[in-house]
C-alpha cells in the first residue's frame, strides 16, 4: 500500500497563536469552529492551515524545539489567476503585517510573476501566477 499523495493539514509552529491568528485574519482567512485558544484551523482550498505554539508543536513531534533563526528550507505557495493578483496579494499581506522578502517579479521558472512574504514568525509564502498550475 502506498502513502496517499495529498496534503490535509499544514501546521505552522508560531510564537503567539493569537497574534498569528490575527495576522491571517487580516488576510481574510477565517478560523474554523474547531479552533481553540491553543490551535487555530484555517480552511483553505482543499486543505487546512493550522497555527500551533512552536514549542508545543516540537514536543508533539518529538523533536528539539529550539527556534530556528534563519531559512527553514520550506515555503508554502499560493498560485493565483494573474500577475495583477500577485502584486495585489503581496501588498495586502504587507498591509496585514507581513514582510515582503521578494517583490513581484518575472519568474525564472515559469511565464508569470512571483514574490514572497514572511508572516510574523518568518514562515515564507510564495505568491505566484504560474499559468501551468491550478490556482
Amino acid at each position: 500500500m502506498a502513502v496517499p499523495a495529498r496534503l490535509t493539514i499544514i501546521t505552522l509552529g508560531v510564537r503567539d497563536v493569537a497574534r498569528s491568528t490575527a495576522f491571517y485574519g487580516a488576510l481574510g482567512w477565517e478560523p474554523d469552529p474547531a479552533s481553540t485558544p491553543e490551535i487555530t484551523f484555517l480552511r483553505t482550498s482543499g486543505s487546512v492551515l493550522a497555527l500551533f505554539a512552536h514549542d508545543a508543536l516540537a514536543q508533539d513531534a518529538g523533536v528539539d524545539g529550539e527556534q530556528p533563526s534563519s531559512f527553514r528550507g520550506v515555503t508554502t505557495a499560493i498560485n493565483l489567476d494573474g500577475d495583477d493578483d500577485v502584486v495585489r496579494v503581496l501588498a495586502e499581506a504587507e498591509a496585514a503585517g507581513a514582510v515582503v522578502t521578494k517583490p513581484a517579479a518575472p519568474s525564472p521558472f515559469f511565464a508569470g510573476l512571483d514574490g514572497y512574504f514572511a508572516d510574523p514568525d518568518g514562515h515564507l509564502w510564495e505568491v505566484a501566477h504560474n499559468p501551468d498550475l491550478p490556482g
